[in-house]
């Protein structure tokens, strides 16, 4: 299966394309291209806000244009929060993660500048427009924050490896005398400290002490 790729156009600093490398290794992503990046290529502020994803950053192609950073990709998404004027199909990035991850030919997740998104002309390259439900008085998501949107939805549909932390036993409860035993343990080191003053609070006190040492995990 051929993952996709990941393209940060005109990326503003060395920080967020960190950011964004660390976003895609979480979700098994390893193939990003960078078009025109503001501060050059490499940047030195990227690899210690990657935080341990050197490969993708080692492995970043770079691009003049666009145009050429897609070209061998047959199916190009536009990551924006509003349509620019561009009537193409919108996705959400769950639908574009299922239609894609068995697709044939290359596929790109076009992601634009921190400050202003994608222009015009840029959305016009793709096929189709992967947007999200969001608060409409606050629809401003860090570079980061998009790409990791669409890299965890691809990965759910993927056969990627990926696997959730494996769960520990936990152990049977213990008997109550046992509790009982330790409630009392605490209350003798606390006394001296005067936890339980002052003395109109004190069964209170208790009471809160042994509800939170009993209450189900």
């Amino acid at each position: 299966m051929t993952q996709p790729i990941i393209v940060l156009v005109r990326p503003q600093l060395g920080e967020n394309i960190g950011k964004a490398a660390r976003a895609m290794l979480n979700f098994g992503l390893t193939r990003m291209r960078l078009v025109a990046p503001r501060d050059g290529w490499p940047n030195p502020s990227a690899g210690p806000a990657a935080a341990g994803a050197d490969v993708v950053l080692a492995q970043a192609e770079v691009f003049d244009t666009l145009a050429e950073a897609v070209a061998d990709c047959a199916h190009l998404y536009a990551t924006t929060v509003r349509k620019r004027g561009v009537t193409k199909p919108v996705l959400t990035p769950e639908e574009a993660a299922r239609e894609t991850v068995n697709a044939v030919g290359g596929t790109a997740f076009v992601f634009g500048p921190e400050r202003s998104g994608l222009e015009t002309d840029d959305v016009a390259l793709a096929r189709k427009i992967i947007t999200v439900p969001i608060n409409p008085e606050f629809g401003s998501l860090n570079l980061a924050q998009a790409v990791i949107l669409c890299a965890y939805e691809w990965s759910k549909h993927a056969a990627s490896g990926l696997a959730q932390p494996p769960a520990e036993d936990l152990l049977p409860p213990a008997p109550q005398e046992e509790l009982e035993g330790l409630i009392a343990q605490i209350t003798e080191h606390l006394e001296p400290r005067d936890y339980f003053k002052p003395e109109g609070r004190a069964h209170a006190t208790r009471l809160t002490l042994r509800n939170m040492l009993t209450k189900p995990a």
